[in-house]
């Protein structure tokens, strides 16, 4: 019997030409016939929105098989979880908080500011 090197093998599929699309092994039959079977193309996998790492807990698949998927499968029980990574949701409460706690500062800064306006009226109108 020929090895698999010598022994010429057609594609089973239309295309004819060797792209990353038609990838093919070569596969022993257990008649001993050689023939080529289809290898599909490895899944890339879900990544964050932000920072753009993988996201863990969730499967690498085509994107096909990710329609076929259930929603609790494609995503992870949290804020922005099939989407972001749990450092970049961390970062973005972080952030909203300070910003929130920013708009305070600035609002009793501006009532301080208010209340001395107030206070040197008063004074001046009560010099004259």
């Amino acid at each position: 019997m020929a090895g698999a090197t010598g022994t010429r093998l057609t594609y089973r599929r239309q295309c004819r030409y060797n792209t990353k699309s038609n990838m093919q092994r070569i596969l022993h039959t257990p008649g001993g016939k050689l023939v080529y079977q289809a290898i599909q193309k490895k899944a890339k996998g879900p990544a964050c929105g932000d920072c753009g790492k993988a996201l863990i807990g969730l499967p690498r698949l085509r994107p096909m098989e990710y329609r076929r998927l259930k929603n609790r499968e494609k995503r992870v029980s949290r804020a922005y979880g099939g989407s972001r990574c749990a450092h970049c949701v961390r970062n973005r409460v972080v952030r909203a908080f300070l910003i929130e706690e920013q708009k305070c500062v600035k609002q009793v800064l501006a009532d301080k500011l208010s209340q001395n306006k107030a206070e040197d009226t008063k004074k001046s109108k009560s010099k004259k």
